[in-house]
């Protein structure tokens, strides 16, 4: 693997296994920043959402770099108020204009809202007929969801974004997505910070002369899972890219599979509180 690695969606897409998350971004110059040294280092994804009120920022930033808009991959979400057929086709609109493109690589439900998912799913798909995204997907959505869409869809969902580290490694949904070919992202692929202090991990790390999270996400994608990292400092950003001068044995990737406690630091979708 390599900072350009991607990997082969269900309907032969690429997509990079290393994308940088903007999610608390709402400083201008800050994101515009993170952007700019992100794609300066390689990056060639950036995960973005409605809900994140930086999709300007990052429509900015892409068109001021010097990588062409094609080689780049950039994901956007519907936010939860918006979900629903006829309001995600809307939102859609609003967030296509915010970035000013002429499509999204990939367009997300960001969370499982009862009695609309079904139907923001369909939605997407009508957005995926009409050539206005290039990959269908959903967000935070359990197994349960996903046999729900899957048995109407007629474009199964390519990628399913949920939070997973190493206390939360979700292995049956992992499983489960292998299993119909949907590519599992990781949001907060470090536990938002709370697992770098852990013992096991900082003495892998020692180990390897790497950082823990450079440990972290190097186990991310031996996992095969993409990784969304979200910083806006410049060495912490580099340093998250420097994933592929080493590799983690079997031995190592097992103790670090046996830290899962099931443990979330956002919250779970079945029980997830809506704010409208």
């Amino acid at each position: 693997m390599n900072l350009h690695s991607t990997k082969k969606l269900a309907n032969g897409a690429e997509m990079p296994y290393l994308g940088l998350g903007v999610y608390k971004m709402t400083d201008r110059d800050e994101t515009l920043e993170a952007i700019e040294t992100a794609l300066d280092l390689g990056y060639r994804a950036i995960d973005t959402a409605a809900l994140y009120y930086n999709e300007e920022e990052v429509g900015e930033a892409i068109r001021h770099s010097s990588v062409p808009r094609e080689d780049l991959f950039v994901t956007t979400k519907v936010w939860n108020s918006d979900q629903g057929y006829d309001n995600t086709l809307r939102a859609f609109e609003t967030s296509l204009k915010k970035l000013d493109m002429d499509y999204v690589d990939l367009y997300l439900t960001h969370w499982p809202v009862e009695h609309k998912y079904v139907d923001t799913y369909r939605a997407i798909e009508r957005l995926y007929d009409e050539k206005l995204i290039r990959v269908t997907g959903v967000s935070n959505h359990h197994e349960h969801h996903l046999k729900t869409i899957l048995a109407t869809c007629n474009v199964a969902p390519m990628v399913n974004q949920i939070e997973a580290h190493p206390y939360l490694t979700q292995e049956p949904l992992r499983a489960f997505c292998e299993q119909q070919q949907i590519a599992v992202t990781a949001w907060s692929p470090l536990g938002r910070g709370k697992v770098l202090n852990d013992e096991t991990i900082i003495r892998i790390a020692d180990e390897y002369n790497v950082s823990p999270a450079q440990i972290i996400l190097r186990w991310h994608l031996q996992n095969d899972v993409i990784i969304i990292p979200k910083s806006v400092t410049a060495s912490r950003i580099k340093e998250n890219s420097e994933l592929y001068h080493f590799e983690l044995t079997n031995e190592t990737m097992q103790q670090l599979n046996a830290l899962n406690r099931n443990e979330r630091f956002g919250q779970n979708p079945d029980n997830f509180k809506f704010d409208f």
